[in-house]
This record gives C-alpha cells, sequence and structure tokens, in this order.
C-alpha cells in the first residue's frame, strides 16, 4: 500500500492520494461545519472566533502532522535523525 498521501509545497502538503484528499475533505468539512454552527448562536465576530478556535485549531494541525507524517514512504518524515558521533566523543 502507498504511504504517500501528500507531497511538500513549500510550507504547505498537498494531497496526492485518495486518502490524502479523504482526510483533508472531513477536515475541512467538520471545520465548516463547526463554524455555520457557532457562528448560528454567536452575536459578534468575537463570540465566532472564540467558539470556532478550539475546533478548528486541533483539526487544521492534526491534518498538518498526519501530511507531515504521510509525505514520505518512510513514515518518519518529521522525526529528528539520530546524532551522529563526532572525533571528541571517542575515548
Amino acid at each position: 500500500m502507498n504511504r504517500i498521501w501528500f507531497r511538500e509545497f513549500g510550507l504547505l502538503y498537498l494531497p496526492v492520494s485518495i486518502l490524502g484528499w479523504l482526510a483533508t475533505l472531513l477536515a475541512l468539512a467538520f471545520c465548516i461545519h463547526i463554524f455555520l454552527f457557532v457562528d448560528s448562536r454567536s452575536h459578534s465576530v468575537t463570540d465566532t472566533l472564540y467558539g470556532v478556535f478550539p475546533y478548528v485549531t486541533p483539526t487544521l494541525l492534526g491534518l498538518y502532522v498526519l501530511a507531515l507524517r504521510t509525505s514520505r514512504g518512510d513514515g518518519n518524515a518529521g522525526a529528528i535523525p539520530p546524532p551522529t558521533p563526532s572525533t571528541r566523543d571517542r575515548s
């Protein structure tokens, strides 16, 4: 199975597979649903922003982490590489 769902595009990631598009569309549909729900019950722009923020931010952050992890085939795209021993570390 192809584990590459997204492709890097500057600081963003573009979906390149069916699963990538599905994850993106689900996240966007959820964000739009939350916005419409909160906006229908708020009295000002600030109410809307305060109501939307706790839902949209983690959703988009989760989508970004998913894209980061699935933009390469090794599954460790965001991992920090292990340190290499230097000549000073040898005793």
